[in-house]
Formats: C-alpha cells, structure tokens, sequence
C-alpha cells in the first residue's frame, strides 16, 4: 500500500531544495554521504523522520534529498567536480541569495526544473520527481511513482556509468565498447568480435565480423574523453582514413563526450557510412542491453482478472 504524505514526517522533496543549497554555500566541495546527513540536520529532521523507510529499505528521508539533488544537478545549480562528491554552482548561489526564506512546493519545483527533464516522461503527475502544478503525492498513482523512481535510478546509473568509462584504462574503455556491440546482436550467435586497439592498431580500436568468415566487417573507434572534449572532424576524418586503409566502409564511432557539429555534419555528408555514437546514447545503450549493469531487485505489478470473474 502507498502511504501517502500525511503519514509521513519527512517533508516533500522540494523543501530540501533550499537545505542542500545553503549547506553547498560556502563553494565546498561535499562527499554526497555527508551532504544528505547535513542537509537533514539543517532541515531539523527528527529522528523518527530520519528513521523511516520506503518498500525497497532506503530511507525515505535520504530518498527525498536525492530527488532534489537530481534536479538541482540536471538544472545546473550544482555540479559533481568528482564521483559522488557535489558543490553549488554561481546559478545555485543566485537562487539562494534571491530566496533566502523559499519553502519550495511541488508547483514551484515543476517551474524551477521541468524544462531539465526529458520529455519522454510521463506528463501527467510525476516525472522524474517532478510533479505537475497541481498535484500531490496523494494524487499520483503508484504505477507512476515507481516509473518515476526507476527513471530517477537509471539516470543516476547512466551519469556513474558515464563517469566510470571516462576514468578507465584506454583498453577496458575499448573493450566496454566492443562487448556493447556484441551485445546489441552484432557479430551473430557466434560473438565474433574483438579489440584491435595498441600500437599499431591501424587507427581503429575493433573489429566485428558480421559473418563467420569475416568477409563482412565493421570496424570501431572508441575516444575516451573528458566531457568538455568534443570530438571534432579531424578525428572522423582521420577514421575515415583508417577504414579506407582497410578496405572498409562502414565505421563505428563511439566517445564518452559529444561531436561538434562539423564532426556530425562531415559524417552525414561522407559516402562512407559511419554511425556516431556519444557519451549520453552510449550509456543508455548499456544500460538498454545490460552491459556494466546488472537488475538488483524485480517488482511484479498485479490486477484482477477479469476473466477469471467471466
């Protein structure tokens, strides 16, 4: 059964807005552990607010500072300089300065940060956390608050994902990228794929082998870059030179950043077909096709049967 907010001592997850803000201000840079515990003293939680739990056996509290740290991070008033560890942002300073008595609402909180989420979300009730002008939890239906908790999850496990690929070794980010694309069906029943990346390595990082004779071949360049690194046309060209080296002509280009828009621009122009794929849609690929990631618990969602009563 879902409780609903009456039930429960923890405030509503845009009241923590504020609480995280004003505990970043002094521009430190906090270890997410101890920011949720300062957040909550801030925000004055007894301990029996602190003490209670939702259906998975987290605590409801933390929870909630999760969600509003969600959004203040998409939204750009807080950053992650390092894994796990946050600090404010100049925008996050301005809000604060600007509102030093809020006690944000839900309505308050889909002005602030709706533009921040995706538009595939659900649109009516809540997205993400974010709940519509005139919603409350109590008008949510459950099936909504666990799309909205499990799309929070798996954004939070893309970013750590995305994170841990930008901090690997050359090589394991070039095998990550190969097992994708065995995974997604390329290389047949068979996996027949590797890493090809090193010295020597012709200016390509795999290989797949669409057929069992490899008479088929798609070749892979993977650039493990920092997320304010583009890749530019002078690499794509340079993959372009690689795959012509090779006989081939069908590459694919994957980068833990994104593409300029004279690299995507190139690649649609050129005759050779070449696939480009970015930090954003190769996390989600992964996680798609379950490569680095793994299903840690499984809810079943039940009805009536109605045939059952015919």
């Amino acid at each position: 059964m879902t409780e609903l907010p009456e039930q429960s001592e923890v405030p509503i997850w845009p009241r923590f807005i504020p609480h995280v803000l004003q505990v970043l201000s002094d521009g430190s840079i906090v270890r997410r552990r101890d920011l949720v515990a300062r957040v909550l003293d801030s925000a004055e939680l007894s301990e029996s607010a602190r003490a209670e739990r939702i259906a998975v056996g987290d605590g409801r509290a933390d929870n909630r500072v999760g969600w509003a740290l969600t959004s203040l991070f998409k939204a750009g008033w807080v950053e992650r300089p390092e894994r796990a560890k946050y600090r404010i942002t100049p925008d996050g300073l301005k809000w604060l300065r600007e509102n030093p008595d809020a006690e944000p609402d839900f309505g308050d909180a889909n002005r602030l940060f709706k533009e921040y989420w995706p538009h595939t979300q659900p649109q009516h009730g809540e997205s993400a956390g974010i709940i519509a002008d005139a919603a409350t939890e109590s008008e949510i239906s459950p099936i909504e608050q666990i799309e909205s908790g499990i799309a929070r999850i798996t954004e939070e496990v893309a970013d750590d994902l995305l994170t841990r690929l930008r901090d690997s070794d050359p090589s394991f980010f070039e095998d990550a990228v190969v097992r994708l694309l065995l995974a997604m069906g390329y290389g047949g029943a068979e996996q027949r794929g590797k890493r090809i990346g090193g010295t020597g390595d012709g200016g390509v990082d795999g290989v797949i082998d669409q057929d069992a004779l490899g008479l088929e071949r798609i070749y892979v360049q993977a650039k493990r870059y920092a997320a304010h690194n583009s890749v530019g046309r002078e690499a794509i060209q340079a993959f372009i030179g690689a795959l012509h080296g090779l006989g081939a002509n069908r590459g694919i280009f994957l980068t833990t950043s994104t593409f300029t828009r004279q690299a995507l621009d190139y690649a649609e122009q050129i005759p050779t077909r070449i696939v480009l794929i970015d930090g954003t849609r190769l996390v989600s690929l992964m996680v798609a096709y379950r490569v680095g990631v793994q299903t840690t618990q499984t809810y079943h969602v039940v009805e009536v049967d109605e045939d059952f009563f015919e």
